[in-house]
């Protein structure tokens, strides 16, 4: 059932209003089908770029929707409780075009940002590396100057989109320690770049995960984002955002899930009563349908510090905490509402179990945002 929201203005509800009728038109019907044989939705992401919901929070000046981070996080909140696979892949091209728009200088901007935001374009974001998860500052994927700009050499790991994407936000290194990473926007048909076969994932089958493997590949200097060693600054202030968007799509995995179990309890009937009469099973609903409301409070309380140019690093972490580990809770038990028939792939709250999982790792996993909100408690 539709959310009741409270949004900024009209504008803002007839933009979810928009993103609800192309979830239920364009995705839903397919998302099943896909999910289960593994294949690439070829031509979604064309339709939901044409439509304005690729670029939604990026400035208007360079082509993006302008709109607040509230209200961005509600419509990828709309497309996840639709397909979390399609609404992951939305959150990392934002997340991949945040990198330019916020440190990028005018003549990269006008270059690039028209195509990254004209919804034509799909962007991958390449931090994480095989033995650098968490651990961004372990990079070894190196960046070598030459007179005309860089060579890359090394691996990146757990690239969403990978092989698919048109470009990629790229972390290497160029010195030593945590201050020796840079960040490179990289065009996805880069000449000495090349990808791994996809991951083999437990959820979020749709969209390829890979590896992928630079063998000498030359870039030009202008592809370098802001100065040498600023790459960790600038990814982790990207990873903030990143973590709102990963809330929102475990807010709609949640929602989604909640629906289900709630449509089912209302039909189902056992000892002459419909299943959701028994108080057993009502309250286990009940605390589902708060805890959704919950994790949704905590990532809109952090867009609107985001909104309001107030520091969110902290809440960003207590969003993506809260809200990932609300949808790993919400969606099993939706599978236990369901009883054996949730087991089984007749219905869909077994995928959103599977999908809400992944959840709690990507983005940071929620042991380092348990680390981040510690740190920000501690005094000097």
């Amino acid at each position: 059932m539709p959310v009741d929201r409270l949004l900024p203005d009209q504008d803002a509800a007839d933009l979810l209003a928009l993103t609800r009728d192309i979830g239920d038109k364009v995705l839903s019907p397919i998302v099943d089908e896909h999910e289960r044989s593994e294949t690439y939705p070829e031509g979604v992401f064309a339709q939901l770029g044409a439509a304005g919901l690729l670029s939604l929070p990026q400035p208007e000046d360079w082509g993006g929707g302008g709109q607040p981070y509230e209200v961005y996080l509600q419509v990828l909140e709309e497309i996840a409780a639709r397909w979390a696979a399609v609404a992951v892949a939305v959150s990392v091209h934002s997340l991949s075009c945040h990198p330019l728009v916020t440190f990028g200088t005018d003549e990269q901007r006008e270059r690039w940002l028209p195509g990254m935001l004209s919804g034509e374009q799909i962007g991958a974001y390449s931090l994480s590396e095989p033995q650098a998860g968490s651990d961004a500052a372990a990079l070894r994927c190196t960046a070598t100057p030459t007179e005309s700009g860089y060579v890359i050499t090394g691996s990146k790991a757990w690239i969403t989109h990978g092989g698919r994407a048109d470009f990629y936000t790229l972390f290497a290194r160029t010195g030593q320690g945590s201050k020796g990473i840079t960040n490179f926007l990289v065009a996805g048909d880069q000449p000495g770049l090349s990808f791994g076969k996809p991951e083999e994932k437990m959820g979020l089958a749709a969209i390829p995960t890979t590896s992928a493997f630079y063998d000498s590949a030359e870039l030009d200097a202008e592809r370098r984002i802001g100065a040498e060693g600023q790459g960790l600054q600038i990814a982790f202030s990207a990873l903030d955002s990143g973590r709102l968007g990963i809330a929102a799509v475990a807010v709609g995995i949640a929602q989604a899930a909640l629906d289900e179990a709630c449509a089912y309890a209302n039909e189902r009937t056992t000892f002459g009563r419909k299943i959701i009469d028994h108080q057993g099973l009502g309250f286990l609903l009940a605390d589902m349908a708060a805890a959704v409301a919950s994790a949704r409070a905590t990532y809109l309380d952090a867009a609107r510090r985001r909104d309001a140019g107030r520091p969110y690093s902290q809440q960003a972490s207590v969003a993506k905490l809260v809200a990932t580990d609300a949808a790993m809770k919400v969606t099993t038990d939706a599978v236990q509402v369901l009883g054996g028939v949730g087991y089984t792939r007749d219905y869909r709250v077994e995928r959103y179990m599977r999908e809400a999982k992944i959840t709690q790792i990507f983005e940071g996993t929620n042991q380092i945002q348990r680390l981040v909100i510690a740190r920000a408690l501690t005094t000097a």
